[in-house]
């Protein structure tokens, strides 16, 4: 099997394309570099389609190597022949090459394993080719009390339980009955015990829907039903097809003992071949459920990590509650902490008058101009509260409702022990939720990204898997915005390309033994950066006022000699380049100096816009909210919102109230939408309309259509 050349076709992409992909990842190089730096020599792929790539290459590597391990078994124990051969030849899966070699592979005792002790192999082989002679006769002659076979009728079942483990086993009919439930089954669900209590099952009772029209997310609810014990999931499969093509793949013509193959093909499906389908079949139903809730994740979490950040406020953190009081926290522009304090403004202290007045003191103090309220417990209620002491301030103070998921996960952690140690963990909350408005990124990353909170069924999902797919987002995110290496922490420079957790606590010590880095070229000094390390995450570290201008842009070290040469060709300054980069002609200049088309591009984007970053580009947070709480609703209201989450099928919106709004998939649009994605992100700020409000459930129905207009 040639992998390059099947993976270009599965992806839709050129083998040469693929083939330097392969290449360039078997050299060890990462995807974040090979995206950025090799674009040359792949055709400009991109992050995403290079992770594609190496995640087939991985399986289907497996996948050889796992095919001829059987191969070798079966030609060891001198069970390979030509079918056999060719049968794994033609298998494309791990499922299937599993199917090969399941009659072979050494298993507890069965029934069928059983009667093969007692001898009765041949007389089930017998029964498939004899057209004539006496049945009884036949039987008799395998009839052994020694070893444990004592009559005809004991004969007749042992054969039949081998030839009911041996329809069953068949990878053919195995493949087939796969193909047939996909196509052609039904998933059902039942309620599994009898209950008054409301559960977030009952709409699955009575559930049947066809496989091939199962949403992913149906089926990982329908799985988490099943474990909390509310459900029993069946599935259902076309049974009298099934077991005509296991009669049929054995038997051709009439034989003497068809009636008793027939009830062997009926106990193999029943007994053997029906359990085994439904468990592949739902495992598989599973993993396309966990890609399409990590696909969600992974797109939420990256439109969550590249919010732009808020650049030259001081921001005050309010972590709201109730019992324990509203933590505060405020800010420089830097991020680092100012001063904190805990006020209690809501139930069931409600001192009100001395929480506005401590409140009002820290704003004053530190010159405060924004403030990041938390959208956990006693957000409204505190929303309520700050919109009183901001009418009554005398200077300009805005809000937004910043998403606290994860605050407590950072607070509790070594990290945040280590950076406020002496800092009680709520107040250390209230700092991150300070943060997050500064830069998004940096803060973000210093949490697991399954306790962000965005996405659907992430606890569900195989947590490896999980993690391995969002830690590959974060790093995205983290290489297409650039580190500054003199201010970053440890959690973000361990998300550069090639640099490991170790390293990355060798440049914090670097940088505190020796002070700010001057220029790139001092890394190489900095403990376990090699020059491996050094080429995948040069280009992604920056430093500011150093000895090297392009050290502050994203332009890779190999790379310098080429720009200054450009420089030269051009009789330009890097200054120049500012005003200047739009009117070269880049494919004069490539063809000159020796450049490849997108390098040279992306060279001139980086002088065009020297530190640039790509979170600019997209909208700041919402600030402020007229809407509190649900008594504030109306059907048919018109609202501004912000992009809580979206999953398969819409979007949550948050429109001021404790509960965010659901927008339907079918309601994202005047036009069909099959992939909310393609619609809104986490983050976007969307106009919405209130189609129902549910207090009792407290549930709010949402549309983003125009049609029907809008009631104020």
């Amino acid at each position: 099997m040639n992998i390059v050349k099947q993976i270009a076709g599965e992806l839709g992409v050129s083998t040469e394309r693929v083939s330097q992909a392969v290449a360039l990842l078997d050299e060890g190089n990462t995807v974040p570099f090979i995206a950025r730096y090799r674009k040359e020599m792949t055709g400009s792929l991109e992050d995403e389609q290079l992770r594609n790539i190496e995640e087939r290459l991985v399986y289907l590597r497996n996948l050889e190597r796992r095919r001829e391990e059987v191969r070798t078994f079966l030609q060891e124990n001198g069970l390979l022949t030509g079918d056999l051969g060719r049968m794994l030849d033609a298998s494309r899966t791990l499922v299937e090459v599993e199917d090969i070699y399941l009659p072979y592979r050494p298993k507890r005792v069965t029934r069928a394993s059983k009667a093969r002790e007692q001898g009765l192999e041949p007389l089930a082989s017998t029964m498939l080719t004899a057209k004539v002679g006496d049945r009884l006769e036949i039987l008799k002659t395998f009839v052994n009390p020694q070893l444990g076979v004592g009559s005809p009728d004991e004969a007749l079942q042992g054969a039949r339980d081998i030839l009911a483990e041996r329809f069953s086993e068949d990878p053919r009919i195995r493949r087939f009955s796969r193909e047939q439930a996909f196509s052609r089954g039904t998933l059902t669900a039942e309620p599994r015990k009898k209950t008054q209590e409301r559960n977030p099952y009952e709409a699955y009772y009575g559930f049947s829907q066809p496989v091939a029209q199962l949403a992913p997310h149906r089926v990982l609810a329908l799985n988490r039903g099943e474990q909390e014990n509310f459900l029993t999931v069946k599935l259902t499969l076309p049974e009298l097809d099934i077991m005509n093509r296991m009669l049929k793949s054995h038997v051709q013509e009439k034989v003497l003992f068809l009636s008793e193959i027939k009830l062997a093909v009926f106990d193999g499906f029943k007994r053997l071949l029906a359990p085994a389908v439904e468990r592949e079949v739902r495992a598989e139903l599973t993993v396309l459920g966990e890609q399409s809730a990590i696909r969600v994740f992974g797109a939420n979490l990256k439109k969550l990590l590249l919010q732009p950040p808020v650049r030259g406020r001081r921001v005050l953190g309010f972590d709201p509650a109730f019992r324990t009081g509203c933590k505060l926290a405020c800010v420089d522009e830097a991020g680092n902490l100012l001063a904190y304090d805990v006020i209690y403004p809501t139930p069931p202290e409600s001192r009100i008058m001395e929480s506005k007045e401590t409140l009002k003191q820290m704003i004053r103090q530190h010159g405060v101009d924004l403030i990041s309220l938390g959208n956990g417990t006693a957000c409204r209620e505190s929303e309520e509260f700050l919109e009183q002491v901001l009418q009554e301030l005398d200077m300009p103070v805005v809000y937004t409702i910043t998403s606290e998921a994860g605050a407590s996960v950072y607070s509790a952690s070594a990290l945040g022990k280590e950076e406020f140690p002496k800092l009680d963990v709520t107040l250390r909350s209230a700092v991150s939720i300070a943060r997050r408005v500064i830069d998004p990124l940096a803060e973000l990353v210093k949490i697991d990204p399954k306790a962000i909170g965005v996405g659907q069924y992430q606890h569900d999902v195989n947590q490896k898997r999980l993690r391995g797919a969002l830690d590959n987002v974060v790093e995205d995110c983290v290489n297409a915005v650039g580190v500054d290496v003199n201010t970053a922490s440890a959690a973000l420079l361990e998300r550069v390309a090639g640099i490991r957790p170790t390293v990355a606590q060798s440049i914090l010590k670097a940088r505190t033994e020796k002070g700010r880095f001057q220029n790139r070229q001092e890394l190489l000094k900095v403990r376990g950066l090699g020059p491996k390390m050094f080429q995948q995450a040069a280009g992604f570290l920056r430093i500011s006022g150093g000895d090297q201008p392009l050290d502050a842009t994203g332009v890779h070290p190999e790379a310098y000699e080429a720009t200054q040469r450009l420089l030269q060709e051009t009789g330009l300054t890097i200054g120049d380049m500012k005003t200047q980069a739009d009117h070269l002609d880049v494919q004069e200049y490539a063809a000159r100096l020796g450049f490849g088309e997108p390098t040279l591009r992306d060279i001139l984007l980086e002088l065009k816009k020297p530190g640039r970053d790509p979170r600019d580009q997209c909208p700041p947070p919402m600030f402020q909210s007229g809407v509190t709480t649900m008594d504030d609703l109306r059907e048919g209201m018109c609202l501004k919102g912000v992009v809580r989450n979206v999953v398969d099928f819409g979007a949550f919106v948050d429109i001021g109230v404790h509960q965010d709004g659901l927008v339907h998939v079918s309601e994202l649009s005047d036009s069909f939408v099959k992939d909310p994605f393609t619609v809104v992100g986490v983050g976007d700020q969307v106009d919405v309309r209130i189609l129902e409000i549910d207090k009792e459930r407290g549930r709010v129905s949402l549309t983003m259509k125009t049609s029907g207009g809008c009631k104020r």
